[in-house]
C-alpha cells in the first residue's frame, strides 16, 4: 500500500491543486516502512492525479479538494480522505491505526471564496470551506 499526503513542513498542506509536494509513505501490515518526499514540478489539478497514480499511490490524505480533483482521483482508483489538517505523520498514523478524523466537508471551490479586495480566504472557515481544510 502507498499513501500519499500533501505536504508543506511537516504539515497537511491545505490546498490539493497547488500542492508542492507529496509525501509518499510505503506502508506493509498496517506499519509505516518508509517514507519520501516528492516535487510535483508544479503539476496543476489534472495532472496530479496522473502523478499519483504514476507512482503507484492507492489513498491520499489532504486538505481540502475540488469536485473535479475527486473525480481525476476517483478514475485513477486512489482513495481519498479529505479534511485533514495538523501533522502528515500523525495523519497516516491516524488512519492506519483506523481512528482517523476528517472532516465531512472538505470539498470546496475557489469561485466565490473571495472577499472584496480580492483575497481568498479558504482554509479559514468562514466561507464554506473545510472546517480545516482549504480548497483545490
Amino acid at each position: 500500500m502507498k499513501i500519499a499526503v500533501t505536504y508543506e513542513n511537516g504539515e497537511v498542506f491545505q490546498h490539493f491543486g497547488h500542492t508542492e509536494y507529496f509525501k509518499i509513505y510505503e506502508i506493509q501490515d498496517k506499519e509505516i516502512t518508509s517514507s519520501q518526499i516528492i516535487n510535483t514540478n508544479g503539476s496543476g489539478h489534472g495532472a496530479l492525479a496522473g502523478l499519483l497514480s504514476s507512482l503507484q499511490v492507492d489513498t491520499l490524505i489532504c486538505g481540502g479538494i475540488g469536485m473535479g480533483a475527486q473525480t481525476a482521483l476517483l478514475d485513477a482508483g486512489i482513495k481519498l480522505y479529505g479534511g485533514a489538517s495538523g501533522s502528515a505523520d500523525k495523519a497516516v498514523e491516524s488512519l492506519l491505526a483506523g481512528n482517523f478524523m476528517a472532516n465531512p466537508d472538505f470539498s470546496c471551490d475557489h469561485h466565490g471564496h473571495h472577499d472584496h479586495h480580492g483575497e481568498n480566504h479558504c482554509g479559514e472557515n468562514k466561507h464554506g470551506c473545510a472546517g480545516n481544510g482549504g480548497c483545490n
